[in-house]
């Protein structure tokens, strides 16, 4: 049980606390309210550019590392389709270093025409890179394209060309920094080894003066409901075949989302999964395949992916997927392959719990999805699925007509 206080402060800054006196650590972690989700279809890559951009200096700091290198402290930071977050684990009596820079940078990041073309050419050169140059770099591009037709998640958070990021302009990017990046639209988390009274004071002292930011308006497109299974068929300069089936499904709140995410644990998670040891060990159809879900604040996909072996014809490997999916669905999965994974997202969720920085993300992530206590009661979702419901789920979930195929071929 992760034990939590959560407050506000009167900017808007939702602050929680958690306090645990066996680690001399504390992480501080700040979760902005912005992913690729809210950005513009013309402007796409904006928040993966202040990913970056929030590390080059503020008003007061001009080079983070430094600062926390002196501190003993390491940083980092993600996007995703959703969120973009930062965190910074240093020892719990050197917190104020990590809040300093942290609050500068939310108060009064430097933003010049500098700072702006250097992480813009670090941007541009990383979409090269990983998305272009790379042999099914653009897997991501496609695949997202081909599922959602209007919802923003219709691009990855690198954007969907890199002309957006090229292009910008200091103030929309100023403008992006001022609508986003402000204490009403960031969740902070304090976890380690620090009294909850001395982390309200501290908050107060470091936060309690930045202004509030304008209220936020969020009007992102809804998807319509896919109502007919849509194929691509991808050719490049690329060693083997690879399949793709991407099956819309819930939202990461929705009651069914633990049963369908137990379903990617059973066909695709590990040596003894089904695809794994049927379609790869006894058929030899694929080298390797996997299965995941996106866990995304609305309508997510539930994604197969599978290296096709040689000597075997797409068409044939994808029906062998479309068979055995087909077979999931017509028989109830038997209690002990059911309580073999459970047990394993028991396990899971104590080995993450265990790591102080993984407790202040998630808290912050539970919270910006309405409901923080989740992180405590979820695992009682997952531990009381039964066969029934999972074949249930299995059904609606594996419909031909909520696929997105994408082959993507040598040429």
């Amino acid at each position: 049980m992760i034990q939590y206080e959560r407050f506000f402060l009167e900017n808007g800054l939702e602050v929680i606390i958690h306090t645990d006196k066996s680690t001399p650590l504390i992480t501080v972690n700040t979760l902005y309210k912005i992913g690729s989700r809210d950005e513009s279809p013309d402007k796409t890559g904006f928040a993966h550019l202040f990913e970056h951009l929030m590390f080059e200096g503020s008003e007061n700091v001009d080079d983070f590392d430094e600062e926390l290198e002196k501190a003993g402290g390491e940083n980092n930071a993600f996007t995703s389709n959703d969120i973009t977050n930062y965190y910074i684990t240093l020892p719990a009596p050197n917190i104020e270093t990590a809040l300093w820079i942290e609050s500068d940078r939310m108060k009064s990041l430097s933003i010049n025409q500098e700072a702006l073309d250097i992480q813009k050419n670090v941007v541009i050169e990383e979409f090269k890179e990983h998305y272009i140059n790379q042999p099914y770099g653009d897997t991501w591009h496609l695949l997202s394209a081909l599922a959602y037709k209007t919802h923003p998640y219709r691009w990855p958070t690198i954007g969907i060309d890199l002309s957006h990021v090229a292009d910008a302009k200091l103030d929309t990017v100023q403008d992006f920094f001022d609508t986003y990046y402000v204490p009403n639209n960031a969740i902070l988390v304090l976890a380690g080894n620090i009294e909850k009274e001395d982390a309200k004071k501290l908050v107060e002292k470091w936060y309690g003066d930045i202004p509030k930011g304008k209220d936020i308006h969020r009007n992102i497109p809804i998807e319509e409901k896919q109502v007919a299974a849509r194929k691509l068929i991808h050719t490049a300069d690329v060693p083997v075949n690879y399949i793709y089936k991407a099956y819309k499904m819930c939202n990461r709140m929705d009651k069914n989302y633990q049963a369908i995410d137990l379903i990617s644990d059973i066909l695709g998670s590990g040596d003894s999964s089904r695809l794994t040891q049927k379609l790869v060990k006894e058929k030899n159809i694929f080298s390797t395949i996997n299965a995941y879900v996106t866990g995304t604040l609305d309508e997510g996909l539930f994604v197969i992916d599978a290296k096709v072996a040689d000597g075997i014809s797409v068409e044939s490997a994808d029906e062998a997927i479309v068979n055995l999916l087909d077979e999931f669905c017509a028989t109830p999965i038997s209690e002990y392959e059911l309580q073999k994974v459970k047990n394993q997202i028991e396990s899971y969720n104590e080995l993450n719990d265990i790591d102080i920085l993984n407790r202040a993300t998630n808290l912050a992530y539970y919270s910006y999805m309405g409901d923080v206590d989740f992180i405590n009661t979820e695992i009682n979702q997952y531990l009381s699925l039964t066969p029934e419901t999972i074949q249930a789920q299995a059904k609606e979930l594996f419909n031909k007509e909520y696929c997105n195929t994408l082959w993507y071929l040598k040429g």
